[in-house]
């Protein structure tokens, strides 16, 4: 009994050096970039690129964590309502960067779009199969289920993407395009801060924080939030111009360089983090903790957009699409919206998981399909909702409680 207690404890100590290693990792992994900004250093561009994405990688890893302690200190309704603002910011600040950027600069209005759509469908081609992959391949578990409260996550996006078609329509996202966004987005954390709180699934550091005093906790993710804050604000303007000129440097497309690189780093606490929830068993957190993502991507990322760009123009003016962006942002919507049906039943298998992944990797390496690839998933759409009628009304009554 003795040396079980003895294995636990040293067990316990190992993975408190581990989580303690992390946190310094991706703390120093800041610093390079933070020095670049500082003293003004010049690089090659792609190095600079290269250093200001690694901070903005480890200042996301320390905001996620902050974020995730700080549901131990917040009511239900506040700690969601932060939590979806912290979780997402370097994502926001890298395409506000952007949108403000393109009122001087009216090519990186482009870039905003890019980043936008590909962080979307980064989430949903890569991380939505990992979900369902990782439970398989180590449970032999083929499907991962959401919880039934869930449909009201599911019917909102719907309204959400719905919303979107129309600013392809018209061809810009305005002013009164960020209110519907903001609207629908509150109401969501409205709704859902009324569910019963349970507690919060911990992981590395933010775990480790938790083992210390409320005080003691509380300022560690102070200043783990305000730090990476600022470390992503310092960054992200050279950050975007470096990525964009790097393309022009090694001869690359800055359209896909910025839908995709820029996209990775930003999300690649959130990857991590379902992975990890998913290798333990727990597919149904991390799957809802995807889709709750969706709808923060699709309101307030969306939304966001002419906000930032009519700041840096100086007045109230919508952020134009060109027709690029507008076969951009239908191709994101449409993926939204088969991956939605996929879903309609709670329950998504690995066979919906390797459609996901097979049509995101066919437009991603074949971009003169892409139009063919947005029919195949509204099609796709089509005959999954159609499978799942039974579940459609269910959906539709949860948006009224």
């Amino acid at each position: 009994m003795a040396d079980h207690t003895q294995d636990k404890a040293l067990d316990s100590l190992r993975s408190a050096g581990t989580e303690w290693l992390l946190l310094l990792t991706t703390g120093l992994a800041m610093t390079p970039g933070l020095f670049l900004r500082i003293t003004g250093a010049h690089f090659p561009d792609p190095v600079m690129a290269l250093l200001f994405g690694v901070a903005i990688i480890g200042a996301a890893f320390w905001l996620s964590w902050a974020a995730e302690v700080a549901q131990l200190d917040f009511s239900a309704g506040l700690a969601l309502a932060g939590l979806a603002l912290i979780a997402v910011l370097p994502e926001y600040i890298v395409d506000g960067t952007f949108a403000f950027l393109a009122a001087s600069h009216p090519e990186y209005a482009q870039y905003a779009v890019a980043n936008m759509t590909g962080a979307n469908r980064l989430l949903i081609g890569l991380a939505w199969p990992m979900v369902v992959l990782l439970p398989f391949l180590r449970f032999r578990r083929k499907a991962v289920t959401l919880d039934p409260e869930q449909h009201l996550e599911l019917a909102l996006l719907l309204v959400a993407l719905v919303y979107a078609m129309t600013v392809v329509l018209r061809r810009e996202v305005s002013l009164l395009d960020s209110v519907v966004f903001a609207a629908i987005f509150v109401f969501y954390v409205w709704r859902v801060a009324r569910r019963p709180s349970e507690p919060p699934h911990l992981v590395g550091p933010a775990l480790l924080l938790t083992a210390l005093e409320p005080l003691q906790r509380r300022l560690g993710m102070s200043v783990l939030a305000f730090v990476a804050a600022g470390a992503i604000i310092a960054v992200a303007e050279p950050f975007a111009e470096a990525l964009i000129h790097s393309g022009t440097t090694l001869g690359i497309d800055e359209f896909l360089l910025v839908q995709w690189l820029a996209p990775l780093a930003s999300e690649a606490p959130e990857f991590t983090v379902v992975a990890i929830f998913a290798w333990r068993g727990l597919g149904t957190l991390a799957l809802g903790a995807l889709v709750s993502s969706k709808i923060n991507q699709w309101t307030l990322l969306v939304g966001m957009l002419p906000l930032a760009y009519s700041v840096g123009l100086g007045e109230p003016a919508p952020l134009s699409l060109d027709l690029r962006q507008q076969e951009e942002v239908m191709l994101t919507a449409a993926q939204s919206v088969f991956a939605i049906s996929l879903l309609t039943n709670l329950r998504l298998s690995l066979l919906g998981a390797g459609g996901l992944f097979g049509l995101f990797v066919l437009q991603m390496l074949v971009p003169d399909l892409r139009t063919i690839v947005t029919w195949a998933y509204f099609g796709g759409a089509v005959a999954m909702f159609a499978v799942h009628r039974r579940h459609l009304p269910t959906a539709v009554r949860s948006l009224g409680g």
